[in-house]
């Protein structure tokens, strides 16, 4: 049962606040009455998108992601605004970083990211049918647009060209989706 196995926060100590995360040192009990120390940041959501345009080619970007100090392979993604919808997120972001609108947004999941330490929730979507146009990143975005068949990029997630947990199971899961609907 879920009770056996719940931390309750006794307390909770805000450590940082930046523009998307919050920092928390907590002191929680613990089932077996104990008292323990939780480090916990808080993220605002984000979602991503695998777009597959016509002849199953697959569009990815390139982008140096700081924290891992790496040029990684991912589906696009972005942090959802405050109170913003995910679908409208992943259309906004699929416009910013590939060119990519209209078209039809398939939900495949929704998934904790990283809930050892994080409340981030990502919801993963699949893209087809779109009109490709010119891109538009942000201002301190960076990135290059890679077009590539859909199997290329199954070969590059088992050969470990594509380290990002959402690009993996983005792609893994576009490709089955497809699969089991006949379009590939």
């Amino acid at each position: 049962m879920i009770e056996d196995l719940e931390e309750k926060t006794i307390s909770t100590k805000k450590i940082f606040e930046g523009k998307i995360i919050k920092l928390f040192f907590d002191e929680v009990m613990l089932p077996n009455k104990k008292i323990a120390t939780r480090e916990k940041v808080w993220h605002p959501g984000a979602v991503a998108v695998v777009p597959v345009a016509a002849g199953n080619e697959i569009i990815l970007i390139k982008q140096f992601r700081y924290p891992v100090e790496d040029v990684l392979i991912e589906i696009p993604a972005g942090k959802l605004d405050e109170n913003e919808v995910p679908l409208d997120c992943a259309r906004r972001e699929l416009h910013e970083e590939v060119g990519a609108v209209g078209g039809n947004l398939i939900h495949m999941t929704s998934f904790h990211t990283t809930p050892g330490f994080s409340n981030e929730f990502l919801h993963l979507y699949l893209a087809l049918n779109f009109e490709r146009k010119e891109n538009n990143p942000d201002e301190d975005e960076f990135l290059q647009i890679i077009k590539i068949p859909l199997k290329n990029s199954l070969e590059w997630v088992f050969e470990g060209k594509i380290k990002d947990a959402k690009s993996i199971i983005g792609i893994l899961m576009a490709n089955e989706y497809l699969k089991n609907n006949r379009m590939i």
